[in-house]
């Protein structure tokens, strides 16, 4: 396991090669399996694989972000992760992103974590677009994006240095 942790880095450079769906169900199912405050297992996972919804949820992200660039690198597959708003939705659903990244580095793929779901989920124009998916999103608040996919030929991931004074023992 410290290995794939070793090896995760966020990638901002993918190639339009098409990720399989045997490894999107298991990077989605490493999601449901992430701990969450007295297992009430609020995050839920947007699986995003469609072009048309990618890029309309591109353009809003942008938007928000105020910047005209495409905010997923061009990943083909996005996973937005919300959870039902109660005290812990937050930390649930950061531990659901986290174990998505992971997987995907298990899966050989890369991974990116990208915000302004929240704002996207609080935007009618962002609840349009995730309309397909029948959710009262006023119950939810959006944590994050992991976008995954297969790296372009100039992705060159660099060490993790771990800065100094982070642990304390007694």
């Amino acid at each position: 396991m410290l290995d794939v942790i070793r090896n995760r880095r966020a990638c901002r450079s993918f190639s339009n090669r098409e990720v399989e769906d045997d490894k999107i169900k298991e990077i989605v199912e490493a999601g449901l399996l992430a701990p969450s405050g007295m297992n009430r297992q609020t995050p839920i996972i947007i699986v995003i694989k469609d072009k048309k919804t990618r890029d309309e949820l591109m353009k809003l992200n942008s938007k928000i972000m105020g910047r005209d660039l495409d905010p997923f690198y061009g990943a083909p597959v996005v996973l937005l992760v919300a959870a039902h708003k109660d005290g812990l939705s937050i930390h649930d659903g950061a531990a659901t992103i986290e174990n998505m990244l992971l997987e995907a580095t298990n899966q050989g793929l890369v991974s990116c974590w990208i915000h302004r779901a929240k704002e996207e989920l609080e935007l009618d124009e962002g609840r349009k677009i995730l309309s397909f998916t029948g959710l009262n999103f006023d119950d939810y608040i959006g944590i994050g994006h992991v976008i995954i996919g297969y790296p372009n030929d100039d992705f060159k991931p660099t060490p993790k240095i771990i800065k100094e004074n982070r642990v304390f023992i007694k």
